[in-house]
């Protein structure tokens, strides 16, 4: 099993307040000029949330909801640092409630 960090709000406040494109597109080119391996994944409407483990999260976020999940817990952290209303956790996957860590509408960055 694999730990994956999150980082979820509103897709709203996600994609219109918070327009997190220019972000991901230099995390991007920063992990390709460093021969990384990508991470991350932006996610509409993510699946982890269905978990029963994780309906109090769900229940605090306005719907519909987006996430950026990470293996990489300093992304997380740094991205909950220049985003104040964001919810913060970690889910170990695949499991039972989770099978597909990054389930959803899978947004490409």
């Amino acid at each position: 099993m694999q730990t994956y960090y999150y980082i979820v709000a509103s897709k709203r406040f996600l994609r219109e307040e918070e327009p997190l494109d220019e972000v991901i597109a230099e995390r991007i080119r920063n992990y390709q000029e460093q021969g990384k391996e990508i991470d991350f994944w932006f996610i509409d409407r993510p699946a982890f949330l269905d978990a029963p483990e994780l309906a109090i999260v769900k229940a605090k976020v306005p719907q519909p909801a987006s996430a950026i999940i990470s293996t990489n817990p300093q992304f997380i952290t740094w991205l909950k640092l220049r985003l104040e209303f964001v919810a913060t956790g970690e889910f170990q996957a695949p499991s039972a409630t989770i099978p597909n860590p990054i389930a959803g509408s899978l947004t490409t960055a």
